[in-house]
């Protein structure tokens, strides 16, 4: 049996993390080491390797939820834009073998996710993650 992915563990809370959304197939939460604030994973409960893998019928629910989280931001975080981002196998960066899909705030002269990765202040995360949830 292989060993559970970070995102198994973030899913069934043995990782402290913040969640904003969560449905039968799918689960959203602030990545712990954001881009920006407000950078958001949403993944497939069941833990397929990349898009690849991952079942037709579940791709589309996991798009459901990327629109219905980046809503939720852009009116959270009055963004002046969002990024949606999958990467699928090391060479396109992946690095955590459990598909998921990056949902990134954007404000005009931000560095996006190309810049450095940031660590949220104590209270930030939650502030976040509270209003992300006010607006879902």
């Amino acid at each position: 049996m292989s060993e559970k992915t970070i995102f198994e563990n973030i899913i069934s809370g043995e990782f402290h993390h913040y969640k904003v959304y969560e449905d039968e197939d799918t689960y959203a939460f602030l990545d712990a080491f954001p881009s920006v604030y407000g950078h958001t994973l949403v993944v497939p409960k069941k833990p397929y390797k990349n898009i690849y893998e991952t079942p037709v019928e579940l791709t589309g629910k996991l798009f459901q939820t990327v629109q219905k989280v980046a809503v939720a931001i852009k009116k959270a975080l009055d963004t002046d834009g969002i990024n949606i981002v999958m990467n699928n196998e090391p060479a396109a960066g992946q690095i955590v073998f459990h598909a998921h899909i990056h949902v990134l705030p954007r404000f005009e002269n931000d560095l996006g996710y190309q810049g450095e990765r940031l660590t949220y202040p104590d209270g930030k995360a939650k502030e976040i993650a509270d209003k992300i949830i006010a607006n879902l």
